[in-house]
């Protein structure tokens, strides 16, 4: 492979950096740009110990989604493999000699930063699979057997994941596992089958459900045990288990419809808010910001999502496709979560918000991710074989 005919219709590095969607990339910098005045707010109006670092931390990313966007799309399916089973070499690393921190085995130190590959992996196993289903055909996705692969590619990380433990991860990447097969021609039955299954056996053990939840909670860790009880009754620790939400729950409603101002939250200020910095930054965010300013940050999350599907739609090989929605899914998936568990609507997980929340991890991640989305939109013409792996 000579890595000189690489470019599309002899592309130079120059017509592929203007070739970028910078307004895309702009909206990214909105984002960051929240989240580095979530986080001075949060520090009391300092740049240390978080804001300052998140500024760098989003320009190196920045310069990575750059550098990633200009690398031949082919090129990334040609080794996407390698890179897969590279993470999952970094997941066992950490189960032997990661670093531990807050009761959890997850990060690998590596002096400038600590690098969490479970978050790496959510977008690795979008490039592994996107690269699987490529080129697939009608008669292969119909067997149980060729469908056997992408599931295992899906298990192996999961349950490397589980035993960390950091159970929010290991699901979100079955979800996003779940949505890579949806989205490569998967039979409909496939996924109709098992949820009804799951309805019929629901049904079955309705009548004996507190016997059956607390067999499934007696599987879990203690913390894991109580985030499960407080979301189903969050009064039943309000000073315990059941504070974070409860306090979040008071931020959130105290910032009313326009917010008590920039560098103004209480809840924040007198450190009634737990994890500001991180999973509940977007509680600190509403209450000096209010409803408006909430509803803005989701619109512009929501509008780097809609802006993602457009770019699929335009992609003209399969791999691009599959590669930029799965990425969009998971980007998605973030935001659904934290959202969602900030306002009591699901059990408390770690998951950050997006290139916001405080954390060098999510925020390479993220970056990276859109940078392969940004590879797919600058080489959106390609042509590609059926396997996608000769390049002219």
């Amino acid at each position: 492979m000579s890595f000189k005919n690489l470019s599309r219709d002899n592309m130079t590095l120059p017509e592929k950096f203007f070739s970028i969607s910078w307004p895309f990339v702009f909206l990214l910098c909105l984002v960051a740009f929240i989240g580095y005045l979530s986080l001075y707010s949060a520090a009391g109006g300092s740049n240390d110990p978080w804001a300052g670092p998140h500024v760098m931390r989003f320009a190196v990313g920045l310069l990575g989604l750059t550098v990633t966007a200009m690398i031949d799309i082919r090129l990334w399916m040609r080794f996407a493999y390698w890179i897969y089973g590279l993470m999952i070499l970094a997941l066992v690393f950490v189960e032997i000699k990661g670093h531990i921190g807050m009761g959890a085995q997850r990060w690998i130190d590596l002096g400038f930063i600590r690098l969490q590959p479970s978050e790496i992996m959510k977008i690795v196993l979008v490039l592994a699979l996107a690269r699987f289903f490529h080129g697939a055909s009608q008669e292969q996705l119909k067997s149980p057997v060729f469908l056997l692969i992408p599931i295992g590619m899906a298990l192996l990380p999961f349950g490397l994941v589980l035993i960390q433990p950091n159970l929010g991860t290991a699901l979100m990447i079955l979800f996003i596992a779940a949505a890579m097969l949806f989205l490569g021609g998967v039979n409909r039955w496939y996924f109709l089958a098992p949820l009804g299954a799951v309805a019929a056996a629901g049904a079955a053990i309705w009548p004996f459900r507190e016997a059956f939840l607390n067999w499934l909670l007696s599987f879990l860790h203690d913390y894991q045990r109580r985030r499960v009880m407080t979301f189903l009754d969050p009064d039943t620790d309000p000073l315990g288990a059941g504070y974070n939400i409860a306090q979040s729950k008071i931020a959130l409603g105290s910032g009313g419809l326009t917010g008590k101002g920039f560098l103004q939250g209480t809840q924040s200020k007198l450190n009634f808010l737990p994890e500001k910095q991180t999973d509940f930054i977007f509680t600190l965010f509403t209450e000096e910001w209010g409803f408006i300013g909430g509803i803005g940050l989701l619109g512009l999350l929501m509008l780097i999502i809609f802006y993602g599907y457009i770019i699929a739609m335009n992609c003209q090989n399969q791999f691009g496709r599959l590669l930029v929605v799965g990425i969009i899914v998971n980007f998605s998936l973030y935001i659904f979560i934290n959202i969602g568990m900030v306002m009591g609507l699901l059990p408390v997980v770690g998951v950050p918000l997006p290139m916001v929340s405080h954390g060098g991890s999510s925020m390479m991640a993220a970056l990276f991710g859109f940078g392969l989305l940004m590879s797919a939109h600058v080489h959106r013409n390609v042509k590609f074989t059926r396997r996608g792996l000769d390049m002219a």
